[in-house]
């Protein structure tokens, strides 16, 4: 399979962790960030900030978050303050990163905000 046959990230599923498999590693990692924008690894965690005009612009971006996170049963963390809305993705259970950690980046990027 060629790289432009190849789903992209947001058409991948999130496959949810049960433990007993191992984090990727840092090549891994790159490889996926590479295919997100403005995301990066900090601390182990997959992270990006969002900036808003306002409050309320950063809790509507988060509630949308929040039920994409529930329909795929993969939760990010997410930190709203005013003008923005910083999202840390960590598979807990393992204590690293998976695919499905880049996956639904993927997917959190590709939500449609009214505005």
């Amino acid at each position: 399979m060629t790289l432009s046959e190849r789903e992209s990230l947001s058409e991948r599923e999130c496959i949810p962790c049960r433990g007993g498999v191992p984090a990727l590693a840092a090549d891994q990692c790159q490889l996926l960030l590479a295919e997100l924008d403005d995301w990066a690894i900090v601390d182990g965690l997959l992270t990006k900030s969002y900036k808003f005009k306002d409050f309320r612009g950063a809790l509507d971006r988060a509630i949308l978050i929040g039920a994409l996170a529930d329909k795929v049963d993969h939760h990010p963390d997410l930190h709203i303050s005013w003008g923005m809305l910083k999202v840390d993705i960590f598979t807990h259970t393992i204590k690293g990163l998976t695919e499905s950690d880049f996956v639904l980046a993927a997917k959190i990027d590709k939500i449609e905000v009214l505005q």
